[in-house]
């Protein structure tokens, strides 16, 4: 018997390992004339595709998610952090529904270009669960909406950036939306252009008694201007009189340069407001499992853990009577694993060991097939 489980127990281990997911997400109902497939909300996003084909969804559901994960945790280097991208390649599995765009532009030579964008939405319960999991920041909603107190100067002198000229700091304020937030512009009132003067100088307790008017207490100050590398924008963000960070970038296209003006206020406002969830301590822990019944149990519960990103490692220790013991290498506690096993699980803890760097003899994480 014990060779019968253990041999059960290695081949679905590798057929788990090499069957790849499949994805059974729906495409969203049809939309009425006029209605546009677009991304709202923090648990949706757009990425381009190159077709409308299976092949080429996998892999922007996968992006899609990477950029609700950004949005949501306000990191921009979320894609680096332990276990997002295995969990990046089971997106299929929290996309609520997707649907396709068609976009018509003019090319350089005046011709029409055509491209299609894919719209996901996702699952909120799950993707909070995934978040979770792998211990993300969560940068908690709402959020505010800093002011973008924004002067240009193309050679012709500064100028302010207004509402009637939202146009002219569109790639601040797109990117804004991006990171998971949005900017707010002054009306640009005669009162308001006289504060030209003030941004130039980077004084911005001045602005911040100007901005008094406009909610939140919040400012996002910043001058463009041309220099011999192309365009160069010095920025300062302040939240509630005090400055958080301070920061210049420069580059040969100005709409890059103005748009890192929102990436420094969402690294600014992570920092300070953003908080992490407590998933436990990585490692390798003994998970022993009880219950099993037959071969069927082995392949959905080594499928379960195969299909959850946190798990990196699975080896396989002793199999005897109903009782499986395994080492688990991973990316989180097993806190973290729990919380990515969800309810449709095959498996559910029982008791759960001390988590941390040293583990006590004999300690185990323990598991009852349902």
């Amino acid at each position: 018997m014990h060779r019968s489980l253990a041999f059960f127990l290695m081949l679905a281990v590798c057929l788990a390992g090499c069957l790849a997911p499949v994805l059974a997400v729906a495409q969203a109902d049809l939309r009425t004339e006029g209605d546009v497939a677009k991304a709202e909300g923090a648990y949706a996003a757009e990425v381009p595709v190159n077709s409308q084909g299976e092949s080429d969804r996998a892999g922007a559901l996968a992006r899609a998610l990477g950029s609700v994960l950004a949005k949501l945790s306000g990191d921009r280097s979320v894609m680096g952090r332990p276990g997002v991208a295995q969990a990046l390649r089971n997106a299929g599995n929290y996309v609520e529904s997707y649907d396709y765009r068609q976009d018509q532009g003019t090319s350089p030579t005046g011709a029409p270009t055509f491209r299609t964008t894919l719209v996901a939405r996702f699952r909120q319960d799950d993707v909070d669960g995934l978040v979770a999991a792998l211990g993300l920041p969560v940068w908690p909603q709402p959020r505010p909406k800093p002011v973008l107190w924004l002067a240009i100067d193309d050679g012709s002198g500064p100028r302010l950036v207004g509402v009637q000229q939202s146009n002219a700091a569109r790639s601040v304020l797109d990117r804004a939306v991006e990171r998971g937030f949005r900017l707010g512009l002054p009306t640009g009132g005669a009162a308001e252009q006289a504060l030209v003067g003030a941004i130039w100088r980077q004084d911005t307790a001045a602005v911040a008694r100007a901005s008094s008017r406009y909610s939140p207490p919040m400012q996002l100050i910043g001058k463009l201007y041309r220099t011999d590398g192309g365009w160069t924008a010095d920025w300062n963000f302040v939240d509630d009189g005090k400055v958080l960070s301070t920061w210049s970038t420069t580059d040969a296209d100005a709409r890059r340069a103005m748009a890192s003006g929102a990436d420094g206020a969402a690294d600014a406002l992570v920092k300070r407001y953003a908080k992490r969830v407590d998933s436990g301590v990585p490692g390798t822990y003994r998970a022993v499992i009880t219950g099993i019944r037959n071969a069927d149990d082995y392949l959905r519960i080594s499928a379960a853990l195969q299909n959850v990103s946190v798990v990196r490692a699975i080896r396989p220790v002793k199999a005897e009577g109903d009782r499986l013991e395994l080492d688990l290498e991973l990316l989180t506690g097993p806190a973290g694993l729990n919380r990515m096993l969800g309810a449709d699980s095959p498996i559910e803890p029982v008791a759960m060991p001390t988590e941390g760097p040293v583990q006590l003899e004999g300690e185990h994480a323990e598991y009852r097939v349902k």
